[in-house]
């Protein structure tokens, strides 16, 4: 199964790549939460792949949209039914990754908050309070910094969705504007033939018309000179 795409590979290939990049973010999703229980670390977080995940996963479904765009112009049911399956189930594998990885994100949240709000308690007068407190900060700021990005990527994928989803449509619109073309095209030559022939009838009616003016006043001359 060999299905082109403009810019890219084929279905085959973007599919490979997909399970690929699936690999990398279920990777990525059990590091972060091995981070998360690890004690030595005291399950602070890693901005830098959490990120990296969360883009791995917007790419795979905006893969997914590509695929699912290309299986449905296959010709074959047993290969388009074939392909709804795989590209319905990377789509389930990507759509529990983000769930997962958003679920990382609020109890990351969650834990800092909570440990911002003990330093706060405990009030401390020495430089320690304010150190906790600048690491947390640190870490807030670098959390909204991945929740900043994650959304502009989720922006990023939904125009793109728009703009494939258009894309299609617009297809869809060229294919009935070149059969209604040909239909007109055909219908012009059709009635060319038809103008034509009337012509041609017009010519022998005009001819018949003036014989028959013709023969009436000759008639009507030797009538007149009989009479005589």
């Amino acid at each position: 199964m060999a299905m082109a795409v403009e810019g890219g590979g084929t279905l085959s290939e973007i599919y490979q790549s997909a399970k690929k990049l699936l690999l990398r973010a279920r990777d990525g999703v059990e590091k972060l939460e091995r981070l998360e229980s690890s004690t030595s670390t005291g399950g602070y977080d890693s901005p830098e792949l959490s990120f990296a995940v969360k883009k791995d996963i917007s790419q795979i479904q905006s893969l997914c949209v590509e695929m699912d765009r290309l299986w449905r112009s296959i010709a074959a049911k047993s290969q388009r039914d074939l392909w709804k399956r795989k590209v319905e189930q990377v789509a389930e594998e990507a759509e529990s990754l983000k769930e997962s990885l958003d679920k990382y994100f609020l109890r990351n949240q969650r834990r800092i908050n909570e440990a911002r709000e003990r330093a706060e308690l405990l009030g401390r007068a020495n430089g320690e309070s304010s150190h906790i407190l600048r690491i947390f900060d640190e870490e807030a700021q670098a959390m909204q910094s991945v929740r900043n990005s994650s959304r502009m990527l989720q922006e990023s994928f939904a125009t793109g969705t728009a703009i494939l989803a258009k894309y299609a449509e617009q297809r869809e619109h060229l294919k009935k504007a070149q059969r209604k073309a040909l239909d007109v095209l055909n219908t012009v030559g059709l009635s060319n033939s038809v103008l034509r022939l009337i012509e041609r009838r017009n010519r022998v009616d005009t001819w018949i018309k003036y014989v028959g003016m013709v023969s009436t006043v000759v008639i009507l001359y030797f009538f007149w000179r009989w009479t005589r």
